[in-house]
């Protein structure tokens, strides 16, 4: 029986410090080397997961923005992708008549970009844009109407809770939204995807793609809800959201003890 073992990222493989530690660098690349398939599924783009998780050797897919995409980890091609259709300019033009003014990923030219205009960001966008300096993605852009520009993916609001609040509860059963505070700067957060990406929906692709008969996932956050209830099995770190650990499969040690690792050493079944 092919299982596939599927982590988070952030709160959950990665320390507090943002990167995986040597023990779980260690621990994972061994596992693989005896043919453990392992990935993860992560909000962040495949150029910062990278970054986060040199030193970790998982060779097969990975699913980045939160499902908007499939990766090749080892060529960086993309595997699966779910764009908006035109209803983005819709919800674009709603943001803007409430003086929201997104970052905006999109494939422009058949390059990946993230677009915003530096004198519209709220101080949690430049908090993100700061943290991504050097970053060969960085689009800016002088007016809000060139926000559109591309095939977009993926919609990212920084912003006050009592302005996103509100949308997302006008379109979360519209489009795959997640509201939540981002774990590091305490920001809040509203990322805007298409219906059709969505880390659930990626762990069913993937699980076809490598013919597995089960999946086994890791997670700390409420955006892993749907994450698990798609898996077969749902392990929540000891520091991840309540809600979570109220559907889980059972709770193990926290991200800052490499819980996904000491477990993973435990349990994991080997295909061999």
């Amino acid at each position: 029986m092919r299982t596939l073992y599927l982590s988070d990222l952030d709160g959950t493989l990665l320390q507090s410090n943002e990167k995986t530690s040597d023990f779980t660098n260690r621990t994972v690349n061994t596992l693989v080397k005896k043919g453990l398939l392992f990935s993860y599924a992560t909000a962040r783009s495949y150029i910062t997961a990278k970054k986060v998780t040199k030193g970790l050797d998982a060779k097969i897919p990975l699913i980045v923005y939160n499902g908007a995409f499939i990766i090749d980890n080892a060529t960086g091609e993309i595997l699966l992708s779910n764009y908006f259709d035109k209803t983005i300019i819709v919800l674009l033009n709603r943001l803007f008549s409430l003086n929201i003014y997104p970052i905006v990923y999109s494939m422009i030219d058949g390059k990946e970009k993230f677009s915003f205009v530096p004198d519209l960001c709220t101080l949690g966008m430049n908090a993100f844009i700061d943290s991504r300096k050097g970053d060969i993605r960085t689009n800016i852009v002088r007016e809000a109407g060139e926000l559109k520009n591309g095939n977009i993916f993926y919609v990212t609001c920084i912003n006050e809770p009592e302005k996103l609040a509100p949308l997302y509860e006008e379109y979360k059963d519209v489009f795959h939204c997640v509201y939540q505070q981002d774990i590091y700067t305490g920001y809040q957060w509203l990322e805007i995807m298409p219906k059709s990406a969505s880390k659930a929906n990626a762990l069913m692709q993937l699980k076809a793609f490598l013919s597995c008969d089960r999946v086994v996932a890791f997670g700390d956050g409420k955006n892993d809800i749907d994450l698990f209830e798609a898996a077969d099995e749902g392990y929540a770190v000891s520091n991840a959201n309540e809600d979570l650990k109220k559907i889980a499969t059972g709770i193990i040690m926290s991200n800052n003890e490499d819980g996904v690792a000491k477990w993973l050493s435990k349990n994991a079944v080997l295909n061999v």
